[in-house]
């Protein structure tokens, strides 16, 4: 008999009575042999993921210790399911119960039948809030985040990996945090696309930093037009991983920030029609910093039109970022401190590649 270990069970159901079908497979669960319930997780219910329409879940996690190996596990949760008139000829069809391996220890299974660490468990919210009830430290085995750290990165949402759809990862973040040399360094290590924001052509942003307040609405909407084209859906291809050095929602950010009263006006009955045309990201990486910090990095690099910057300026636009992201429900936000990341650094960018990979869905090429 091996030693118990501790795996986790994630419970969905919605067919029947719910509460009545998550209570059985908990019996069950713990009238497994080697087997007992450590904790159960509080009950959540969640809207359906995926193409068919469908019920509203509830789902749990519960927390066992088990003599079973992975394999033998697997097969009980299978008949559990069975006996409880699990109908699996739909994959994302209602059912009266789904009992999902989690989690098996600290181990990593790819194997024809089983895949632990769960693929997307780190997509769901209701998955890892269950988690963090047992142990919120508990580490991922292959993202090597806390289960709190992962919960955090979803803001309550649930995602799924659609590799139908374009892989878009969008880094952000105030002026001068090194967003566009993350992109470009990302972008040549994963073999993607990169797309990047248009500061060399715009004709006017020099003259609005200089003090050309007549041009500060002309300039941007040529960022924003200029952005519709980039993120056109129709340039892209299912699978496709790209980078870009902003986030679509950043243009509203600064027309708030640099334009006036009567050019907001302006400016917001236009922006409305645009976002519905863009490709979403799938991925968003918020790399922060402090205002002090990226004002260095500006006067370093000695861009001519950017040095009447100022301290004040950038904490208004880390606010309107911070507000930004904490409403935030389009897609996973992996927040990287600069203090703590330097993409000189391989060890770093390795890091990062590893984060990235577990969020899009393609293949994606470490050159």
């Amino acid at each position: 008999m091996s030693s118990p270990v501790t795996a986790y069970i994630g419970l969905g159901t919605n067919l029947g009575n719910k509460q009545e079908n998550i209570r059985l497979a908990c019996d069950k669960l713990g009238q497994l042999p080697d087997t007992k319930i450590t904790a159960v997780s509080s009950v959540i219910e969640t809207d359906p993921l995926g193409p068919v329409e469908q019920p509203k879940f509830l789902n749990a996690v519960a927390e066992i210790q088990t003599g079973l190996n992975p394999s033998e596990l697997l097969a009980k949760l299978l008949e559990i399911e069975t006996e409880l008139g699990r109908d699996r000829k739909q994959k994302w069809g209602p059912r009266t119960i789904d009992l999902d391996l989690l989690l098996y220890d600290e181990e990593i299974i790819n194997s024809k039948d089983l895949t632990v660490p769960h693929s997307q468990m780190h997509l769901r919210s209701f998955v890892l809030k269950g988690l963090c009830e047992s142990n919120p430290n508990l580490v991922h085995p292959v993202i090597g985040v806390t289960v709190s750290e992962l919960a955090a990165r979803l803001n309550g949402g649930d995602f799924i990996l659609n590799p139908q759809r374009p892989q878009l990862v969008s880094i952000a973040g105030l002026i001068g945090v090194g967003k566009t040399t993350l992109a470009t360094k990302l972008s040549k290590r994963l073999n993607a696309e990169l797309l990047l924001e248009p500061y060399d052509t715009n004709p006017f942003l020099p003259k609005v930093y200089a003090g050309r307040q007549d041009l500060a609405l002309h300039s941007q909407l040529y960022f924003l037009l200029n952005r519709v084209e980039q993120l056109n859906p129709a340039s892209f291809i299912a699978g496709q991983l790209i980078f870009t050095d902003y986030v679509f929602e950043k243009d509203l950010i600064y027309a708030r920030q640099l334009l006036d009263a009567d050019q907001v006006s302006v400016y917001e009955e236009l922006y409305p029609l645009c976002p519905v045309n863009v490709t979403k990201p799938v991925l968003v990486i918020y790399l922060y910093d402090t205002a002090e910090n990226c004002l260095d990095r500006i006067h370093h690099r000695n861009r001519i039109y950017e040095q009447k910057i100022d301290t004040q300026f950038l904490t208004r636009l880390d606010a309107a970022y911070e507000q930004l992201f904490a409403e935030w429900t389009i897609c996973p936000v992996i927040r990287i401190s600069k203090s703590e990341f330097d993409c000189t650094r391989p060890d770093d960018i390795d890091y990062l590649i590893t984060q990235i990979t577990a969020y899009c869905a393609c293949e994606t090429t470490n050159e």
